[in-house]
């Protein structure tokens, strides 16, 4: 069994290293100390109004848009991911028509019934389709958000 021996030269590396992490993290004092007197002056020069809110939200208005953009990007991918399979697109197409249960959806798409609901969890976890449980059957209809789609939809296949 190998065991490591602390020489002098590993010691005085420690000391060196304990020394500059010491020097490098502020105490919570100064850190305080500092935020409090950088943020008084940004706020007393700012004068007009778009000013003013670049100051208090440390950000310039494009900024915000690209964040919302990008962010608007994001929520329509994941949406468009969750209709990416031919399978769910025909079954916003059929929910469309009117509210059905699984098995009906089965005979219309000729598919096992774990198939069909493994595509229904997906389209539901999306908030696209919404589940209604009448006795033993979960009967299926779109949300306002599946309607949508179902419109997008026919309107590109047509």
């Amino acid at each position: 069994m190998a065991v490591a021996k602390a020489g002098p030269k590993s010691a005085a590396t420690k000391a060196a290293a304990n020394s500059a992490a010491t020097k490098a993290a502020p105490s919570a004092a100064a850190t305080k100390a500092a935020a409090t007197s950088k943020a008084t002056p940004v706020a007393a020069k700012a004068t007009s109004g778009s000013a003013l809110a670049k100051a208090a939200s440390g950000r310039p208005k494009s900024v915000k848009a690209a964040d919302q953009r990008f962010q608007q990007a994001k929520r329509a991918s994941i949406l468009l991911k969750h209709v990416s399979d031919p399978t769910r697109l025909q079954v916003i197409l059929i929910l469309a028509e009117g509210e059905r249960h699984v098995g009906a959806l089965c005979d219309q798409l000729s598919q096992s019934q774990p198939a069909v609901s493994h595509h229904l969890a997906l389209l539901r976890h999306g908030n696209i389709i919404a589940p209604r449980r009448q006795g033993k059957n979960n009967f299926y209809s779109l949300t306002d958000t599946g309607a949508e789609l179902a419109r997008v939809v026919k309107n590109l296949i047509a």
